[in-house]
Formats: structure tokens, sequence, C-alpha cells
């Protein structure tokens, strides 16, 4: 079974993370930005599955680890961004990659 694809011309919401490294890490400051249709005030943010706050802007520094997402009432949620609190990560360049991509790789200690 394939996943279903969104209508032609669909908006979906994005989660931007800067730096932009994956997985992102508690001790960089990352902050996150919402991007999606409809004001930045709308913005609704999401930890770990649970609703955490309307906040009254579209991005904010992450002090703590954990899964964020974020909502914008005219799209969609938002795919999510973890923030990891490791001692040790392999962090890749957050954007998407093809086969023959050179890519810079960063271990984070």
């Amino acid at each position: 079974a394939g996943v279903p694809c969104p209508p032609s011309g669909a908006q979906t919401t994005q989660l931007l993370v800067e730096p932009p490294w994956t997985p992102a890490v508690q001790w960089d400051r990352v902050t996150l930005t919402c991007q999606g249709l409809g004001m930045p005030t709308a913005t609704t943010w999401y930890k770990d599955g649970q609703h955490c706050w309307q906040e009254g802007l579209d991005h904010f520094i992450a002090t703590k680890s954990g899964t964020y997402q974020c909502d914008r009432p005219s799209t969609r949620l938002s795919p999510s961004v973890s923030i990891l609190n490791d001692r040790l990560v392999l962090q890749v360049p957050a954007r998407a990659l093809l086969e023959e991509d050179k890519v810079t790789l960063r271990c984070r200690v």
C-alpha cells in the first residue's frame, strides 16, 4: 500500500531548523520556524505529540529535547523535527539529498 499524495497544488506546513543540520541537538540553541499559509500569530506548536502552546510568533528557540511540530489553520500539521540531547551525534545537512550528492557529515561531541 502506497502513501497517498496530497492533492495537486495543496499547501503543506513546513518546520525549518537553524542551524540546518539533522538530527538537531539541544546544545546548538536550535531555532524552529513554522512556514505555512495564514497569519504567523495563528501558529500552534506541539511537543512530543502534545499541544504545547499557541505562540504569537512563527519561530522560537527550542531549549528542550523532544519531537516538535507546528500547525497553521489553513494547512496541515508539519512533519516532525527531533531535537536530541545526546553526547555524540552524527549530523547531515537538513535538506533533501540525492544519491550522487556530495555530503558533509559532522560528528558532534
